[in-house]
């Protein structure tokens, strides 16, 4: 018989594996039911999705700029414990000729059967600033301005 630690922590990779299959699906109502409502998702760089999103509808609204950029991923390593759980997996995407394609590292904290809070690790910080200041193009200065 399994002691409660090793329960918890099959039960806190399989949120995770879970959270990946409703990502694939870009099943947004399932995303929701695993996040928890607090939720801080920090994305680290200097490029315009960068920063840390608090609460399910920022981190919603990253993944919905993260799709137009057909982000794809596939999960090399996923361990756990009873408050963490890491994944190793490789990110790709492709906008016409632009391409991104490395490993990343994600830390994420689970509690009460919730993604509380992940990090992102990428294994080349300055090609991932590159590639999404690429696709993610700022709008020219005087549409960016407040005009009040």
């Amino acid at each position: 018989m399994e002691d409660s630690a090793n329960v918890t922590a099959l039960e806190n990779v399989a949120i995770v594996k879970q959270f990946f299959k409703y990502y694939e699906k870009n099943d947004i109502v399932g995303l929701r039911e695993i996040f928890a409502p607090d939720i801080e998702w920090h994305v680290p760089g200097h490029h315009p999705l960068a920063g840390t999103k608090k609460g399910i509808e920022e981190v919603i609204a990253y993944y919905k700029q993260l799709q137009k950029a057909n982000f794809k991923a596939e999960v090399l390593i996923l361990e756990g414990n009873k408050n963490y759980v890491i994944d190793c997996h490789r990110g790709w995407a492709k906008v016409g000729d632009i391409k991104l394609d490395m490993d990343w590292v994600l830390l994420y904290t689970i509690e009460h059967g919730k993604i509380k809070s992940m990090k992102n690790f990428p294994g080349d910080q300055h090609a991932a600033d590159d590639f999404f200041w690429k696709v993610y193009k700022l709008k020219d200065i005087p549409d960016r301005l407040d005009s009040r």
